[in-house]
């Protein structure tokens, strides 16, 4: 039962603290519109996500004028687009037009799925649709891409992490006139999940439903508001009690959002991602939450242990409010949407050394991260290289969303506007890794990955 108290908390979490549910995003199967015929399949394609999702941003903002909850995004993940390129033949190209118009039809910001997973090698299809990434994401403005070039079960593609630092590249420059936002629509992962609600890494995993609503929520305002209301005399045990009931709190929230929009549209409700994904907001801020905790400032000694408390609490919070937890679930630390990080990185106080050590505990990885641009394409595979290691080893998600900066140097601030917010253009060493990039071939799984 919910009391007077319990509604005047929530009220405030929203007005003041920036609760939100962050998106609600359509994941719909193009297994049945793979056709001999290529424009017969993007015919299909651009069909059924219309009729899938042409109630979705309606019922999405029904849902916040009943509950007074914002919903910031509504967005669709579909199947990777390679694999019906592989099928139907074709230039890949063509579909990510028809998702564009699609998208635009139905009225979500972004749709992601134009996707290839190649952590083994390379299926038909997969080659063709990686090398027109670049194209695709500079002549449209939802479509959204996603690589996994790794897992624990299968080791590293190092073939495909050659290739993805040339393609960041490519991104980052065909769209240098619009801030190189063409290598932000980009990912590359290790341990991808098929049920990610976050862009630009979402797609439709192919163990899931032909279609299903999963939530994506948010609050780093919110748990750092916890801990400032509780006072400096909690022990680091009593914050991750605090973090853990606030987690709470906002999964339910998402899960409440969750079913009810599952049952307007007629389609199975899938997973509540309870990470907290930050905005340029003052306040919403993961970095803060680590100030908070204790920290000077974020990137100082002991910031990976402070993550590391914040995302297991967050966890263990929200799995308890749910029994549907899923996607990528913790916490996030971009360092361009993250009003906290975005300082820290500015100061010099976060590096991308350490940086990429707090990655080991966080929910994702190196997380749209500025680069210079003239960062040569084996230093960006090298970068992928790196975090796909951390995921492989820990058998975790990892993830690579690194913005070469077309015309910056170190230190020069990368204005994206809206939700990407705006970042630093970090340091990389210039030591190069071309040698190593070179060899190619394939990282063998590691000896944990045996499990059966």
């Amino acid at each position: 039962m919910l009391n007077m108290s319990d509604i005047m908390e929530t009220i405030t979490m929203i007005q003041e603290e920036n609760l939100d549910i962050r998106t609600i995003t359509m994941g719909i199967s193009l297994l049945d519109c793979c056709d001999s015929d290529a424009k017969a399949s993007c015919a299909k394609v651009y069909g059924k996500i219309c009729r899938c999702a042409e109630n979705l941003v309606r019922t999405g903002d029904e849902i916040e004028s009943k509950y007074g909850i914002p919903i910031i995004n509504k967005r669709i993940a579909v199947t990777p687009v390679a694999m019906l390129a592989g099928a139907s033949g074709g230039d890949p190209l063509d579909y990510a037009v028809v998702l564009e118009r699609a998208a635009a039809e139905v009225g979500v910001n972004f749709i992601g799925g134009f996707s290839a997973l190649v952590h083994k090698g390379f299926s038909p299809g997969d080659k063709d649709l990686i090398n027109r990434i670049p194209e695709a994401l500079a002549g449209t403005e939802r479509v959204c891409a996603s690589v996994n070039v790794g897992s624990t079960k299968s080791g590293i593609n190092m073939d495909a992490v050659a290739m993805m630092g040339k393609v960041i590249k490519r991104a980052a420059e065909l769209t240098a006139d619009r801030h190189c936002v063409g290598a932000a629509k980009l990912v590359v992962f290790c341990n991808a999940p098929e049920d990610n609600p976050f862009m630009a890494g979402a797609f439709h995993g192919l163990g899931e439903p032909d279609c299903v609503l999963n939530v994506g929520v948010s609050g780093p305002g919110v748990v750092r508001a916890a801990l400032a209301k509780a006072g400096c005399g909690k022990d680091l045990t009593q914050v991750a009690e605090i973090i853990k009931r606030t987690a709470f709190k906002i999964t339910r929230m998402g899960q409440m959002v969750g079913v009810e929009a599952s049952e307007r549209l007629g389609v199975p409700f899938g997973i509540v991602d309870l990470s907290l994904a930050p905005t340029p907001a003052i306040g919403d801020s993961v970095a803060y939450i680590l100030e908070e905790i204790g920290l000077e400032t974020c990137g100082a000694q002991g910031s990976t242990a402070a993550l590391a408390l914040l995302n297991d609490a967050v966890k263990k919070g929200g799995v308890m409010a749910s029994s549907s937890v899923g996607g990528l679930s913790g916490a996030f630390i971009p360092v361009s949407e993250d009003a906290g990080m975005i300082k820290a990185a500015a100061s010099g106080a976060l590096t991308l050394e350490k940086l990429e050590a707090m990655t080991a505990v966080c929910s994702v990885g190196l997380d749209m991260v500025a680069v210079p641009g003239d960062t040569h394409e084996d230093v960006l595979s090298a970068m992928i290289a790196d975090e796909a290691a951390i995921g492989m080893i820990n058998n975790k998600t990892t993830a690579v969303r690194v913005i070469p900066a077309i015309g910056k140097k170190a230190g020069d601030m990368l204005e994206f506007g809206g939700l990407l917010g705006s970042g630093p253009v970090m340091k990389v060493s210039e030591k190069s890794p071309s040698r190593f990039i070179a060899r190619g071939g394939r990282i063998p799984a590691p000896i944990q990955s045996l499990r059966n």
